[in-house]
């Protein structure tokens, strides 16, 4: 059985250092790379819409309260981190926390979760980049380019190996792309909500709505499913923080500075995403016509439809904000899968190749690419199957990142069980706090799961009458026991092993 008791930092890290560039990374590069993870410009512009659709005008009480489990689940992420500072993150705690089978599908869940906002992140790119031409040389059709299925998907794949290739090159390279594209789509993101804000002042705007109190009730919301919905989503708004704790074997401090880095970011997120939605909000409305957020036809990108009524001329700012937007997180968000398995080909959990590094820059060279050919794989099928990918795959996200975070989050209650009790800070952070984040995402994956059974929830979208959204969300942690009962007859020994000891299984 688990001591409860954090194994010493120094031990841990000189066992399983697994041959990364270390102290590349500080606490404000974590930041700016965790913001570019979560991607707000288009973030907001592919999720304010659906969850609209799903709350109402009571949009900035459900982004508050999909922020509290963040925090409180990012509070026991920060625990783990100070006790067992390893790349693998969740596969490395919930495996020590609960044994290597539950370890490996919270690290299949995160995988998943990756694998899909990889491919989404690609068709915002795309649907962006063309849109962004069209508006540059004058010409709309070149914008209509992004519905031609071959030219979107080899423009997507083009995307993705651009994104394999600056990742592959190590954090510093990383590091440089991300500072520059991060501060651009944040200034234009200010721009965008002063400029709703200055029309509906002015009495210009498309509805004009006056801020009121109740937006902000979450009980307010019509039904617990429609209010677990919106919250399923605005996970998916907040999800990305956690790539800081990734980093944290190439961070200069990485006991301590992830931990911090984390919070840090949801903190900067959840201020810009008010000051955003409660400017779309205000001046688009939540009606069906033609700039509401109730409309179909604009819920999957709404910045494409409000950039021009919002800023005019400089409408193609925001077009270039989330195509930069989605472009760096393309990049940075390859860091965590590829990271997790790097770090499960280092204990055996996938084959010794995942945990190979390239000599040159210090990465994990293999899993980049296969975390790239897998994506892109994906996104290729998915477009085929639904011309509703982008929203299907946004729905289906937020399950798996629910179910990951969820689970992360009790590992964190369990390894610290016998510890946590001993001050009322040990209490709130390693126990209460975790505790109560695990719990409110697994009932909302739940709900969230029984409810996409319906074929009419989320884009509508059905395969054999049953919703598209839970086949891919439960046909993917399906496919992740498959995979790794597969894994189990290749290496047995892996699963064989206990982790709640202090010292992890390392792969010879």
């Amino acid at each position: 059985m688990s001591t409860g008791t954090a194994p010493r930092t120094d031990q841990s890290t000189t066992r399983h250092e697994k041959g990364l560039s270390k102290g590349s990374v500080g606490v404000l590069g974590s930041v700016v790379i965790g913001v570019s993870t979560i991607a707000p410009a288009y973030t907001l512009s592919g999720a304010l819409g659906p969850t609209a659709a799903a709350v109402g005008t009571h949009l900035p009480a459900i982004l508050l309260v999909g922020f509290v489990p963040m925090l409180l689940v990012a509070i026991g992420y920060r625990q783990l981190n100070r006790a067992m500072p390893d790349s693998g993150t969740t596969f490395t705690w919930v495996s020590k926390a609960f044994g290597p089978w539950v370890g490996w599908m919270g690290s299949w869940g995160l995988l998943a979760a990756t694998i899909l906002v990889l491919s989404n992140l690609a068709g915002i790119a795309v649907d962006f980049f063309y849109l962004a031409l069209a508006q540059l040389t004058g010409n709309d059709a070149i914008a209509e380019l992004t519905r031609n299925v071959p030219v979107n998907v080899a423009t997507c794949l083009a995307f993705v190996a651009l994104a394999a290739w600056v990742s592959y090159r190590g954090m510093e390279a990383t590091k440089v792309v991300q500072y520059v594209l991060v501060v651009f789509q944040l200034l234009v993101l200010l721009w965008f909500a002063a400029a709703a804000f200055g029309h509906v002042a002015g009495g210009t705007a498309f509805d004009g709505l006056t801020v009121r109190p109740e937006w902000f009730d979450p009980f307010g919301v019509e039904s617990f499913s429609a209010f677990a919905a919106g919250v399923s989503l605005s996970v998916f708004i907040y999800w990305g923080w956690d790539v800081v704790l990734t980093l944290n074997e190439e961070s200069k401090e990485s006991t301590n500075g992830p931990g911090r880095s984390a919070i840090a970011t949801i903190l900067v997120i959840v201020a810009l995403y008010m000051t955003v939605s409660l400017a779309v909000l205000s001046y688009a409305g939540v009606g069906g016509a033609e700039f509401g957020l109730g409309n179909e036809e604009i819920q999957e990108n709404v910045f494409a439809a409000l950039a021009g009524p919002v800023m005019g001329p400089f409408a193609i700012l925001m077009s270039l904000a989330v195509l930069s937007s989605s472009a760096a997180s393309l990049q940075s968000t390859m860091i965590s899968p590829a990271r997790t398995m790097l770090a499960m080909g280092h204990y055996g959990a996938l084959p010794a190749k995942y945990a190979r590094i390239t000599a040159r820059f210090q990465s994990p060279g293999y899993a980049t690419i296969a975390a790239a050919v897998i994506a892109s794989v994906f996104y290729a099928v998915m477009r085929v199957v639904s011309e509703n990918v982008l929203w299907d795959t946004i729905t289906t996200l937020g399950m798996m990142v629910c179910f990951y975070y969820g689970v992360t989050a009790l590992a964190c209650v369990w390894y610290f069980r016998r510890e946590a009790f001993r001050t009322a800070k040990g209490f709130l952070t390693k126990f209460l706090a975790p505790l109560l984040g695990g719990i409110l995402l697994l009932v909302f994956f739940v709900q969230t799961s029984y409810d996409s059974m319906d074929p009419e929830y989320g884009s509508g979208s059905a395969i054999g009458g049953v919703g598209l959204v839970f086949v891919l969300g439960v046909g993917m942690l399906l496919l992740g026991i498959v995979v790794m009962l597969v894994q189990y007859r290749r290496n047995p020994a892996f699963f064989r092993e206990s982790f709640e000891t202090t010292e992890l299984p390392v792969l010879d």
